[in-house]
């Protein structure tokens, strides 16, 4: 984040700043889809956690009920393990997984089966004990079924919990590191090409100022070349006047040498 960092790893063009604008905006996109992706974790989280509480309310309840049925089945019919071992052949209580999708995320479900085809115990004695044992095998199976349903639900909150921790520090990366050092990126190529405009408005204009002394220079030297060109040709107008003048005159003055001579004559 110093200011240094810039200079030393970006130079600063047009087209870097092109593309570090590109990067501005895709990480700019990338904290708005996590951010959202984030509030759906944690809206679904919360709801899990309701769950999670009442499923364990309701486990607590469904394990006192089958203690007290389990209890009620020893007085009427005595230790019934045995016969229970020696009457499952084949699980009448399965559990299926499934998956969901939660923004990307995949959460495990569980659900429990209980088979159709389960054998009730016939047994009979005092108190109506094959009533009991049943009772008490439905109570079980209910307890079974919380439990299931509490085990996904905390399998998924665990699995939320993380994701949302992840995802949470990459939307502050992304919003306090990322975005800010190519905001700085961003200004400091914008400063330096200001600069380098101003460079080249200053060089453009010393050049122009240059070209323009050099052409009123030139156009100096030209006038006065003229002007002298005129004064030459002015006194050189005045000379071959006065050179006629004089030629003029000498011929005049012969005429009249001439005009006298032949009056002499006569």
């Amino acid at each position: 984040m110093s200011g240094a960092g810039p200079r030393e790893a970006i130079f600063p063009t047009r087209m870097n700043l092109t593309v570090t604008k590109g990067r501005m905006k895709g990480a700019q996109t990338g904290h708005s889809l996590l951010a959202k992706k984030r509030d759906a974790l944690t809206q679904r989280f919360r709801q899990i956690l309701k769950k999670v509480d009442e499923a364990k309310r309701l486990m607590g309840r469904v394990l006192q009920l089958a203690s007290f049925s389990l209890a009620e089945v020893t007085y009427t019919a005595g230790d019934i393990g045995y016969q229970v071992q020696e009457s499952v052949r084949k699980a009448s209580y399965t559990v299926k997984a499934k998956q969901e999708n939660v923004s990307g995320v995949v959460l495990p479900a569980f659900e429990g089966v209980r088979s159709k085809d389960a054998s009730d115990f016939a047994m009979t004695g005092l108190s109506r004990g094959g009533q009991q044992i049943q009772k008490c095998r439905d109570t079980y199976v209910k307890a079974v079924g919380t439990l299931v349903e509490l085990a996904s639900l905390q399998t998924a909150f665990t699995i939320l919990d993380e994701v949302i921790r992840a995802t949470n520090r990459r939307v502050n990366a992304i919003e306090h590191v990322i975005i800010p050092k190519l905001d700085n990126t961003i200004k400091y190529i914008n400063s330096e090409l200001d600069e380098m405009d101003r460079e080249e408005f200053f060089r453009l204009k010393k050049v122009q100022g240059k070209k323009k002394r050099d052409a009123e220079k030139a156009n100096e030297v030209r006038k006065k070349q003229k002007e002298k060109e005129e004064d030459e040709g002015e006194e050189g107008g005045e000379k071959d006047s006065r050179d006629e003048g004089l030629k003029g005159g000498a011929e005049g003055g012969a005429d009249m040498l001439g005009e006298k001579d032949e009056d002499v004559i006569f």
